[in-house]
């Protein structure tokens, strides 16, 4: 308990209030730029910018409508930037990469993977607190077609976008008290992705046993 609020205090609490001073001050620009960062992979709390944001609209400072187009735009921007670096890192990471090196198998696997599953993994992976951040990224680098992308991020990135300003404006000052609770939400899935993670290395390690086995055996 203690470790997680000193995790809350020393990494969250800074960045929210840079981001409660920029959207203070320059309004629906901060809104639109500060959620381009949050989908290119920079992990600034979406929560934080557009829960405040609606608590601007509350004030009458901002409308609802400004703070969602806003934030969905950024949202657009950032996923083609990822997506862009993804695409063109492409053969970075096949070849040249070798601190996060990718063979031509675990590449075919994304690129099966985004050609089966890409639309329905990017439509609900837009509203999942971290996936959201980073889910552009891998369909660039599986080349995702363009088109089919940007119409499932937008598809996805409307309700998350929505809802949070809404949720936001109809608290008020309480806010705060809404981004707090949804960081168990943050926790739950990093959880998840942890657990699916060291799933499937275990799998491989299996699966890789197994054909050495059977190498072995037919010898």
């Amino acid at each position: 308990m203690l470790l997680r609020a000193s995790a809350t205090d020393f990494v969250i609490n800074p960045i929210v209030e840079v981001v409660t001073e920029f959207i203070g001050s320059t309004g629906l620009p901060a809104v639109f730029a500060l959620m381009t960062l949050e989908s290119a992979c920079i992990p600034i709390p979406s929560e934080a910018i557009m829960l405040f944001a609606g608590f601007a609209v509350s004030k009458g400072e901002l409308t609802l409508v400004g703070i969602i187009a806003a934030g969905v735009l950024g949202n657009l921007l950032g996923s083609w930037i990822a997506y862009g670096v993804g695409y063109y890192g492409r053969l970075d990471l096949l070849e040249k990469n070798r601190l996060i090196h990718i063979n031509p198998k675990q590449l075919k696997w994304a690129d099966d993977w985004f050609a089966r599953y890409g639309s329905v993994t990017v439509f609900f992976s837009r509203m999942l607190p971290l996936v959201r951040t980073f889910i552009s990224l891998p369909a660039g680098v599986a080349r995702m077609p363009f088109w089919r992308f940007t119409a499932y991020t937008l598809l996805g990135c409307i309700p998350w976008v929505f809802l949070l300003g809404f949720i936001g404006q109809q608290v008020g000052a309480n806010w705060t008290k809404w981004k707090d609770a949804l960081h168990y939400v943050d926790y739950t899935v990093a959880a998840l992705i942890v657990v699916g993670i060291v799933y499937l290395v275990l799998r491989s390690r299996s699966r890789r046993g197994k054909d050495e086995a059977a190498a072995d055996a037919s010898a």
